[in-house]
């Protein structure tokens, strides 16, 4: 094995503890403040045990890993190569003839690794943790209803509905959706209406449905109650308190899905004519992981290979920090004109971390002169 071979086996070794060390803490202290939020939530709900509050946290735990895994490269990055420039490990190494990119492909390339493994491996999990943690948060820590799913082409809903029982609910189903010019209308509806205690109390078969405002406007209606015959078809009217923009936003989130369901569930969005820009955003987002951790891992070396005889350590160290956290915003304010419309996915997804990459090479370069 070369020097060169086994110095980058070496880097990237204490590379990777050091950034699964920040993660734990990371990831730790993220989660800590989280649970405490939850147990603010949970205190007017006597159904909300502590346990359960626990469990959420939990469930949310490796959700929050990812989000956190970009800053954990960048920090854990910082340190490694801070100590081993301190230690005169990587200045003799220089000294040697070892260009810093032949010792920094290892640590660069399993930071992409660690970024592919959270996009093929960690969503699927954290998705399907954190869907379970929002079941949870909405049976115990929120109140009222809301869309329950839209699965297949067919739509489920739930809603409040107060014309035959205080507490009592509908759920709508659907075996068809459109959506065009704000005008959402569904087709081959059936109405379960219940009281609070869940017991059938009428239903309503319909041909379509259009939600207008604070109402259901039903065509050829037939109302089916127990132990009676059916009503003749005419127009119903169902009071409701959604909205199509709160259809919309009450689909499944983003954050519950895991890469590989994303695309059909995308495709099931476009076909049903609703906004797949959040899902879209969240899945580029997903594949531009690797190219971010690398990219930080590069930002790291940058800002942590400065002798320290040169002085101004602290002052480097500090600016590396902050340059992941600029890097952050500007991911935060990339999304945001990505879900407005004003850019485009694809460019909103990989534009930061593309950036921040000719950003660290250009500072690599410079270090490299010097």
């Amino acid at each position: 094995m070369t020097l060169a071979a086994t110095l980058s086996f070496y880097i990237a070794r204490t590379f990777v503890a050091w950034v699964l060390v920040m993660l734990a803490s990371l990831s730790g202290l993220v989660s800590l403040f989280d649970f405490i939020e939850l147990l603010r939530r949970s205190a007017s709900k006597p159904e909300a045990t502590f346990g359960l509050v626990t469990e959420m946290a939990a469930l949310r735990l490796p959700y929050i890993a990812i989000q956190i895994l970009p800053f954990a490269v960048l920090l854990g990055g910082i340190l490694a190569l801070w100590r081993l420039t301190r230690s005169s490990e990587l200045i003799v190494a220089r000294a040697a003839g070892v260009s810093a990119w032949q010792f920094l492909a290892a640590p660069v390339f399993c930071a992409m690794l660690l970024g592919g493994l959270a996009t093929a491996a960690g969503s699927p999990l954290s998705s399907m943790l954190l869907a379970r943690a929002e079941q949870l948060d909405n049976l115990y820590l929120r109140a009222g209803g809301g869309p329950l799913a839209l699965a297949g082409g067919q739509l489920w809903l739930r809603q409040s509905d107060h014309g035959l029982s205080r507490s009592g609910v509908a759920i709508i189903h659907a075996l068809g959706v459109s959506l065009k010019a704000k005008t959402l209308t569904v087709h081959d509806v059936s109405v379960f209406r219940l009281d609070g205690d869940d017991h059938l109390l009428t239903r309503i078969e319909a041909s379509s449905a259009t939600l207008g405002p604070g109402v259901w406007l039903m065509e050829n209606a037939r109302t089916v109650r127990p132990d009676q015959v059916p009503g003749r078809p005419q127009v119903t009217l169902l009071p409701t308190d959604l909205t199509v923009n709160r259809v919309q936003e009450s689909f499944a989130s983003p954050d519950t899905l895991s890469v590989w369901a994303l695309p059909d569930f995308i495709r099931l969005l476009d076909r049903s004519g609703f906004s797949s820009i959040r899902h879209r955003l969240h899945f580029q987002s997903l594949l531009a992981l690797p190219l971010l951790c690398g990219t930080m891992a590069l930002v790291s070396a940058g800002f942590s290979m400065r002798p320290a005889r040169r002085g101004g350590v602290a002052r480097m160290l500090g600016s590396g920090v902050a340059a992941g956290f600029a890097l952050f915003m500007i991911s935060k304010m990339a999304e945001e004109f990505g879900q407005s419309g004003a850019l485009p996915v694809a460019l909103a997804a990989w534009a930061p971390a593309a950036s921040g990459l000719m950003f660290a090479v250009a500072l690599l370069l410079h270090l490299e002169d010097s």
